[in-house]
């Protein structure tokens, strides 16, 4: 077995502890959790109100979207946040210094945030289930159109997260970049349909990978009737494999180049240097 196959083994055995361990802590799962209870929540409050133009309730609607914005904060947004925390701990430098260790470590990351991903949108679902009224989730074709989308979403979405981990140098400075995803997340359909912003707001949304998945959910676990509250009557099934999937082949092109320029440039002394750093912020 050579060196890379050796990597990319620890790397799944990693990749399944962490998993193991997130799926086990009360503080992980609440913290993957936290935010589909309080928007399904919110959004149960609105369940006797409907989409425009339909008898279908709104709150029934915004599930599929609430679950796939969730989906984009256990996997782009989380594997930016753990980059950038390895990095300021060490833990990068360390898998650094041993051969192939920044693919293993990668490895570990992606099948970790992948499984959480995953259950983050798993278990709301059950309570959401007997909550809405709706939601066609008893067809083998539901369950095969979430299988698809959640996986070329996931391909599409994780290696923007590395991409973005490795530009902010820390997590303090990459914590200002969750509020244009939160903004792009709010104009992309995930609370109302899209057809009902302004149609500069509707290209804008189009454009990048969070409306495509929210749509492909939609598409997953919502009636077909529903299509119509949806751009162009349809859930446009081939324009989101064709979108999700770009998005996958711009950030698998990118990603890699974009972290093995970071990691080369981590050294001990930048370590500290950030630690120290770390230390003379008030309290």
């Amino acid at each position: 077995m050579n060196a890379r196959a050796v990597a990319l083994d620890a790397g799944l055995r990693r990749g399944r502890v962490e998993l193991r361990q997130s799926l086990v802590s009360g503080q992980d799962l609440w913290s993957a959790l936290f935010l589909p209870i309080i928007a399904l929540g919110v959004m149960f409050t609105l369940r006797n109100d409907t989409v425009p133009g339909t008898g279908f309730s709104l709150g029934s609607q915004a599930v599929p979207g609430i679950l796939g914005m969730n989906v984009v904060m256990n996997a782009m947004v989380a594997l930016a946040f753990s980059l950038t925390l390895d990095r300021e701990d060490g833990t990068l430098l360390r898998a650094k210094a041993t051969p192939n260790g920044i693919l293993g470590y990668l490895t570990g990351k992606v099948v970790s945030r992948s499984g959480v991903a995953v259950a983050g949108i798993l278990l709301p679902l059950v309570p959401a289930a007997f909550l809405f009224d709706g939601l066609e989730l008893g067809e083998p074709a539901s369950w095969l159109t979430l299988a698809w989308v959640m996986a070329v979403g996931l391909l599409a979405l994780l290696p923007l997260g590395a991409v973005l981990g490795s530009l902010f140098g820390s997590a303090q400075s990459l914590g200002f970049m969750t509020l244009p995803v939160m903004l792009l997340m709010g104009i992309s359909g995930v609370f109302y349909p899209l057809t009902a912003l302004p149609e500069w707001l509707q290209w804008t949304a189009q454009a990048f990978p969070f409306y495509w998945m929210g749509l492909g959910l939609r598409s997953a676990m919502l009636p077909d009737t529903m299509a119509a509250a949806e751009i162009g009557d349809s859930w446009r099934h081939l324009e989101t494999l064709g979108m999700l999937g770009l998005w996958a082949v711009i950030g698998l092109a990118l990603a890699p180049a974009v972290v093995r320029r970071m990691a080369r440039r981590e050294s001990g002394s930048a370590v500290e240097a950030r630690r120290h750093k770390a230390q003379q912020r008030p309290m």
